[in-house]
């Protein structure tokens, strides 16, 4: 069964597909998850949306929009026009990128993509009550 998603427990954006505008997302992330007594949640989750923030702007151009959702998790959401799957690969030490889903998969309980009519979203959840990130695991 569905259920609807209360109000207060969604934000959401629409950006220009601008590299700069990534700043501004990792803002809004910021100012919402305070506002959701959720600060202990910024530094990862303004991670996972700039990375995807970022591919979305790189592979398919057009409006990017971004979505969060507060429920049994806190759900992070990157919609673009593209309908390109996208690719978890792991980057050799010396590329200078490719890295961006692989750190979403490792900072996420779970992350996927769905498709629609208009292109796809790509999301990434984490728990409420985050498990302590190692940054040294990650490089």
């Amino acid at each position: 069964r569905v259920r609807a998603i209360p109000a207060d427990d969604m934000a959401h954006w629409q950006f220009a597909a601008d590299p700069a505008a990534a700043a501004q997302a990792r803002q809004a992330v910021a100012e919402q998850l305070a506002a959701w007594d959720l600060e202990e949640m910024a530094f990862t989750t303004e991670l996972i949306v700039s990375e995807l923030f970022t591919n979305a702007v790189r592979y398919a151009g057009g409006p990017v929009g971004l979505r969060l959702i507060r429920g049994g998790a806190l759900v992070c959401e990157i919609t673009d026009p593209s309908n390109t799957q996208p690719r978890l690969r792991r980057a050799r030490w010396t590329d200078e990128g490719g890295r961006g889903l692989f750190l979403v998969a490792q900072l996420s309980a779970r992350w996927g993509c769905r498709y629609g009519r208009h292109g796809k979203t790509i999301w990434a959840e984490q728990p409420l009550t985050p498990a302590p990130v190692d940054l040294a695991s990650l490089v």
